[in-house]
């Protein structure tokens, strides 16, 4: 690994791991594989737990199959794990490999946006048409998708087809989903 390399992406692990190791391998956390390097994601937090939740909750009325933090095949050699991915219909493979209609990261403090943005364009290399990035902390969005490219939503989020949309002010609320009585 180059000194640029290190300076680029200081959470990349420099020893190699075959990809079969990795596939095999339950990490805690769970890392994505880049390259044959293990590549480590920040630790959410409460308030990273919490929008996640939002958002499945969301995605699940809206008769969504939404998952959380499952490996995502975009090569051979390339496996990322986003924080929320969504599919019309519950894949039939433990990794997915078919492209997701979205993938969602959701920011921890520590994240630093050029590697997001490195895991932003993986997803659209694969066809992901839509990535959201959110900050629950900033209380920030941002849109990505191939034709129009990464550029900060405000009022509203929403995939290029239309399907899915929601306000700002809806997904970073601390009002709860679930009362109990």
């Amino acid at each position: 690994m180059t000194i640029e390399e290190r300076i680029e992406n200081p959470a990349k692990l420099s020893t190699l791991v075959p990809v079969e190791e990795y596939l095999s391998t339950m990490y805690h956390p769970d890392m994505d594989y880049v390259e044959g390097h293990l590549e480590e994601r920040n630790m959410g937090e409460k308030e990273h737990g919490k929008l996640q939740f939002r958002i499945v909750v969301f995605l699940q009325r809206l008769g969504m199959e939404a998952f959380i933090e499952t490996r995502l095949r975009i090569s051979p050699s390339r496996y990322r794990i986003p924080d929320v991915c969504v599919y019309d219909q519950e894949p039939d493979e433990p990794v997915f490999t078919k492209p997701p209609l979205l993938c969602i990261e959701v920011l921890s403090p520590e994240d630093r946006m050029s590697r997001i943005m490195n895991v932003v364009k993986d997803y659209l290399s694969i066809g992901v048409p839509d990535v959201w990035v959110l900050d629950p902390l900033e209380k920030r969005a941002y849109s990505a998708s191939v034709g129009v490219g990464f550029h900060e939503v405000s009022d509203h989020i929403v995939t290029g087809d239309g399907r899915l949309q929601f306000t700002l002010e809806s997904i970073f609320s601390q009002e709860k989903l679930f009362r109990s009585n």
